[in-house]
């Protein structure tokens, strides 16, 4: 029997890294030599506060919660919440709550982290002020927004742009209010600032830069923010998000040191002045600097753990490489984002502002060794890349390559995650190497991404290390010739193939149907959208029905989402072809609304400029002149692309307007894993592009040739021969089955160029697949298009008829008020949209 008197630890704070704390101390085997008590001031245990804002998309506390009450009494560990700790007496070393709970210690950790600075404005007391921390807080904002229009939110870093998009979601017009010149200072650069702000803009949030509150004016709530400059912004609710300020009011009664500008000072070892106490996370200042991030805190929790049970760990700096979901864009930060640890270091951009995408990485004097960077509007590279700079591997001869291509077509200088040394660190919130994941993937059979999280604790912190583990599961599997299954999500365990299937056959037509059938939880960003579209591709429904809130914001209101918070208006014109009445109509409407116009690449008008509540009317006009709705806004058909053919070119084999036409007409309104487009050139001269779309036909002496999978863009990829000297029937029957294996195989947001690039035998296999129906499905899928062609109807048309979708084309949700918001100035004698601050001078 171990008569040995227990230590007893006592921890202040069950915040995230306090329960961290809890959590890595149970895992060791000392731990019957310690009594652990753990005191929280909030009334509930430790919950996500990274995930905080899911709390507005119908999570509630316990999809929160990092653990239940029963796992601490189970562990042995006694929890007080609601209880706030206000006194220290290092004397005798005990703590007292407000509830007059005194408690005795051998060792403390405080592990009390931050709470929200609020600047000194005059207003900030009113009622409608908010800070923006806990689920009180949020849930404080949620029922006083239900009587407000718009929300201003002062700060502009992470915190801010999180509360931001709360305010968003609630149906508030939001506006960000950053005292700084650009946003998020120290992650991104001039011109990856200025990305992400005309990244938000576009999303309708307005961004207000070097501006300083000085007051929070109206009566008894907020109605206005008055700015040094002399500006004012009309708001009737204010959430304040201006920084954080460590939680050291303890430290300070009891002379533990603490920093000039506030945090309680600890060495490597997490020790204070006192050597009984310790201090973690937010409210812990080492080496000068205050960690806002979870996974420092987790580092350092990890750091005491092992030398209270006998070990030797210091705290080190901490790499601040992070990858966030701002608002919807995603931003990524890693190594030296800046190229200034190195002299004559170079950096590599590519400022994609049609894509809203930016992308910097730096790399050595000599070009083989990757510093940094950061990335805006595409982060999908960023596990790779840092990985890449950790790990010191060679790059690639062009290092701009290392940014061009995708995760998928492994661009990272030929690296797989599977190739990396197993001591790289695949996730830093926990420190978990690819060794520790690979152990229980190979060792212990875990095959699944919830098994690996639960034994290893990656991905549960920040998941920004999530689509790493995919890949390095699939590429175990692989490696040891395993079957390997792509689920959409966690909340799915199928693949969009099956999820497709098992939605056919079981007749599922809502999210929720298929939730409660074969899924957990309450979805997410991922399975949202992907199975919106897998509803829409099994059954061509209309997208709004039962559907909108699973939507992206461009499906959501039928139109592409431009600056300054208007929409694009782009109906179909089969094959380019127009008649002069038609025109008119168009250049009549446009007048009318004072819309934008001008000529797409893919031989349509697009009328740029409408106010979300105008576009009903818009449409109506348009649909009375005999347009219908060009799916510009969808993973759907956009355009199929056509020369002027033998009717009027001297050098034309075919008709190919005509059969452009025919072939547009068939496919429009399919919905599928990504946009399609396609073209119909009417000889080799290839006017049409056809080689450059996703399925392109092209005359020949003898009849067409088909060719598929190619695009434009970013990364351009010629179209691949099919099948040569095709009559149009036969054509047609080829381009079914092409079309509808696509959208029954392949994986959500994946164009035909890239599921081809993963197709396991390529094109050999497709057109075995295709042409000569080596699986016997081809007459399924013809079947199966024909059932989708019948069934189209004009989206537009049915919200013009319709009063309960019409009803949703509103700027503000209790009220028919337009956006005031939205301004314009004249430009070669159009509207175009006013940069923000922007005034008409008469």
């Amino acid at each position: 029997m171990n008569s040995r008197k227990q230590t007893h630890i006592v921890v202040v704070g069950n915040g995230m890294v306090g329960y961290k704390f809890c959590e890595k101390l149970i895992d060791k085997e000392e731990t019957q030599n310690f009594k652990v008590t753990v005191f929280g001031e909030e009334p509930r245990p430790a919950y996500d506060r990274v995930q905080l804002s899911s709390y507005f998309a119908d999570a509630d506390e316990k999809d929160l919660q990092l653990a239940p009450p029963e796992w601490y009494a189970e562990q042995g560990i006694e929890l007080f919440t609601g209880e706030l700790i206000v006194d220290l007496d290092r004397e005798n070393k005990t703590i007292t709550s407000q509830k007059g709970r005194t408690v005795s210690y051998d060792k403390l950790v405080l592990a009390t982290g931050s709470s929200a600075f609020v600047p000194p404005i005059d207003g900030v007391e009113k009622d409608g002020v908010f800070v923006y921390r806990t689920i009180e807080d949020l849930e404080a904002i949620t029922s006083y927004a239900s009587g407000a229009r718009k929300a201003a939110v002062i700060g502009g870093g992470l915190l801010g742009l999180e509360a931001a998009k709360s305010a968003m979601d609630l149906g508030l017009e939001t506006s960000v209010i950053e005292f700084a010149t650009r946003l998020m200072p120290k992650q991104l650069d001039d011109i990856g600032a200025q990305a992400l702000k005309a990244a938000l803009e576009e999303l309708d949030l307005e961004i207000l830069l070097n501006k300083n509150t000085t007051q929070i004016g109206g009566n008894s709530v907020p109605e206005y923010l008055n700015f040094a400059d002399g500006d004012r912004l009309d708001a009737d609710m204010v959430i304040v998000s201006a920084g954080i300020r460590p939680r050291d009011e303890l430290a300070k009664k009891t002379d533990l040191g603490v920093g000039e500008r506030g945090g309680i000072i600890v060495n490597d070892r997490m020790e204070t002045n006192d050597p009984d106490i310790y201090a973690i996370g937010e409210s812990a200042l080492h080496k000068g600097m205050i960690y806002g991030l979870v996974a420092p805190g987790y580092e350092m929790a990890d750091v005491l753990v092992e030398n209270l049970t006998g070990g030797d760990a210091a705290f080190t700096e901490f790499d601040m490489s992070t990858k966030l979901k701002l608002v919807g864009v995603d931003v990524a930060s890693f190594g030296d984002a800046f190229g200034e640890t190195e002299e004559n270091s170079k950096k590599v951009i590519i400022d994609n502002k049609a894509k809203g995408v930016y992308k910097r990485i730096n790399v050595s004097e000599d070009g083989d060794r990757l510093l940094g960077g950061m990335l805006v509007g595409d982060a999908d590279d960023y596990n790779m890349l840092l990985q890449i700079a950790q790990n010191g591997f060679s790059l690639p001869p062009d290092p701009v390559d290392l940014i061009i291509g995708d995760r998928d077509e492994e661009s990272g200088a030929g690296q797989k995650v599977y190739d990396f040394p197993d001591d790289s660190i695949i996730c830093s919130c926990e420190s978990v190497t690819k060794g520790d994941i690979c152990l229980v993937i190979e060792d212990e059979g875990k095959e699944d991404i919830d098994s690996i999280k639960k034994c290893t604790k990656a991905g549960t912190g920040c998941s920004g290390c999530v689509p790493m583990l995919d890949d390095l599961l699939t590429q175990s599997m692989e490696a040891r010739g395993k079957e390997v299954r792509k689920v959409i999500c966690e909340h799915f365990d199928y693949t969009r193939q099956e999820l497709f299937d098992i939605i056919k056959v079981r007749e599922l037509h809502t999210f929720d149907e298929l939730l409660d059938e074969v899924g957990k939880g309450h979805g997410c960003e991922k399975c949202k959208p992907a199975v919106a579209s897998l509803l829409a591709s099994a059954f061509n429904e209309h997208v709004l029905e039962d559907r909108d809130t699973i939507q992206d914001t461009n499906d959501r209101f039928l139109a592409n989402i431009q600056r300054g918070g208007t929409y694009s208006v782009i109906p179909r014109v089969p094959g380019g072809e127009i008649t002069p009445d038609k025109l008119i109509t168009i250049g009549e409407v446009a007048k009318k609304y004072g819309l934008y116009t001008k000529v797409t690449g893919g031989q349509r008008i697009n009328m740029m400029g409408a106010r979300v509540d105008q576009l009903p009317d818009i449409w109506e006009e348009l649909i009375e002149a005999g347009f219908e709705s060009g799916h510009a806004y969808g993973k759907a058909l956009r355009t199929v692309k056509s020369c002027v053919g033998s009717v009027w070119c001297r050098y034309g084999l075919h008709e190919s307007v005509s059969f452009a036409i025919e072939i547009e007409e068939r496919y429009r309104g399919l919905r599928a894993p990504h946009k399609l487009k396609g073209g119909v050139s009417g000889c080799v001269r290839e006017c049409a592009e056809a080689q450059a779309k996703d399925f392109g036909i092209i005359a020949t002496e003898e009849g067409w040739n088909l060719y598929v999978c190619g695009n434009g863009g970013t990364n351009p990829q010629h179209a691949k021969l099919l099948a040569t000297d095709l009559d149009e029937k036969t054509l047609v029957k080829y381009l079914d089955r092409f079309l509808m294996f696509y959208i029954k195989t392949a994986e959500h947001l994946n164009r035909t160029s890239t599921w081809l690039n993963k197709m396991e035998g390529g094109l050999d296999y497709l057109k075995k697949v295709v042409v000569e129906d080596s699986l016997g499905i081809g007459e399924e899928l013809e079947q199966e298009m024909q059932q989708l062609i019948n069934v189209y109807a004009c989206e537009w048309k049915e919200v013009v008829n319709n009063p309960e979708l019409r009803k949703r084309f509103q700027h503000f949700v209790n009220s028919e008020d337009v956006d005031p918001s939205v301004k314009f100035k004249d430009y070669r004698k159009q509207s175009v949209p006013a940069a923000q601050g922007w005034k008409d001078e008469g």
